[in-house]
Order: structure tokens, then sequence, then C-alpha cells
């Protein structure tokens, strides 16, 4: 990926607690996007939300569920997102309690990868 190059950010929306199969969905998402070679993804983990249900979800530190609403953020070329949600949409079309997808177009600024570092 390069600055000023045209760009899409697909994000999904989801819970902290949707499962596909066993793993949770937001890593399975995430685990997915790197194996398609997609230059970045990152999981947001709402405290308030809700969604097409309208129940009302929040974080508090004394409940037990951790039932919270979840951001995946997906940045590549417009194609690569394209090709990556049609390899998804499927799993995302089977979710019991749904979830929102959306694409926009972006411009990166600054695409600089870092250095690892030697453990």
């Amino acid at each position: 990926m390069e600055a000023n190059s045209p760009s899409s950010l697909l994000r999904i929306f989801i819970s902290s607690t949707d499962h596909s199969k066993q793993d949770l969905l937001s890593e399975s998402l995430v685990f997915a996007a790197k194996k398609f070679g997609i230059s970045g993804a990152t999981v947001f983990k709402g405290i308030l939300g809700y969604g097409a249900s309208s129940i009302i979800y929040s974080y508090k530190f004394w409940e037990i569920s951790d039932k919270v609403p979840v951001v995946i953020e997906i940045i590549d070329s417009d194609q690569r997102v394209r090709d990556f949600y049609k390899t998804i949409r499927p799993e995302l079309e089977e979710m019991r309690y749904g979830c929102l997808v959306t694409i926009e177009n972006i411009e990166i600024l600054l695409f600089k990868s870092g250095k690892r570092k030697l453990l």
C-alpha cells in the first residue's frame, strides 16, 4: 500500500460475544485478513452502544457479561478490500444476531513499516 493511493476502509460492526465456529468472530476475521494479505486490521471494543435490536449494551466493571459493541476496521486498496469482503460475506450473512458492514474511500497520507523488536 502506498501513500496517496486509492484505498478503502471496511468497517464491520458486531458484538464482542459473536463467534465463528469455536473462535471469537473478531479474531477469526483479523486472522482471515492477515492470511488474505490485507495491509491492516484493527479491532475496537466499545463501552456503550446499540444496533438494530435497540438493546443498549454497556461495559461496567462489576458486570460478569462482557457483551459490548466491537468494530473491526480493515484497510487496503479498494479492490483488495472488496475481494476480501466477498470471501467473508457468507460467514457474516449466517450470523445469528446480525451485523453491519460499511465501506468508505480513504486517502492514505503515510504508510510506514516499523522495525520489529528482536527478542
